[in-house]
């Protein structure tokens, strides 16, 4: 009966070797490949994306199911819509000593002294996001607050100057995180200045 039962063992083992190779058996007691350098990166640069807020303001929203807004699955960090429409300019926000603001139902579109901004696309989409940005010009563009590293100043409600207290190795996680994210076609505006959105 020992022998039957040991026998029955032993084959149902080679049938599992045979059908699923050696491997099979031994893959309890491997020991578990450590995450590569690149793993790593993703996973802390999707934790920095998420305590950082990126979402807030980079991600068009929908009402998730407590009826809060969340951000919408196939547009997360693609910005302002270029389809979108602002809401009107409220009264008493522009004026030498104003500092008031508004907002879009996204938060994707911000109203203020400074005129209107737009939040961009984060997403690696070549022609309207970070597809064809390099690491240097991402990491001085969040040190700098100039777009693109070199270009016009990144506007409010954007914090870059407490981003820019970030290390090198955050903002490398940051963007390979980014550069990792399913390219989202989305050709977000150009900012109004304050003369132009008054109107």
């Amino acid at each position: 009966m020992r022998h039957a039962l040991l026998f029955r063992l032993a084959v149902s083992m080679l049938a599992i070797v045979v059908l699923h190779g050696p491997d099979v058996l031994a893959a309890d007691t491997k020991e578990k490949k450590p995450a590569s350098s690149s793993e790593k990166q993703l996973e802390r640069g999707r934790y920095l994306v998420t305590i950082a807020g990126c979402h807030d303001c980079h991600s068009p929203k929908v009402i998730g199911p407590h009826g809060a807004p969340v951000p919408h699955p196939m547009k997360m960090l693609s910005g302002q819509q270029a389809d979108s429409k602002l809401p009107g300019m409220p009264d008493g926000v522009l004026g030498p000593d104003k500092w008031a603001g508004a907002t879009n139902s996204d938060m994707t579109a911000w109203i203020g002294p400074w005129g209107v901004s737009f939040a961009a696309n984060l997403t690696p989409d070549p022609a309207t996001g970070l597809g064809g940005w390099t690491e240097e010009m991402f990491i001085k563009t969040i040190r700098t607050g100039k777009h693109m590293g070199t270009g016009r100043q990144i506007l409010p409600p954007m914090p870059w100057e407490n981003y820019a207290r970030m290390t090198d190795q955050d903002l490398k996680d940051l963007f390979v995180y980014l550069k990792s994210l399913p390219p989202v076609r989305n050709a977000v505006p150009q900012p109004v200045p304050p003369a132009q959105a008054a109107h």
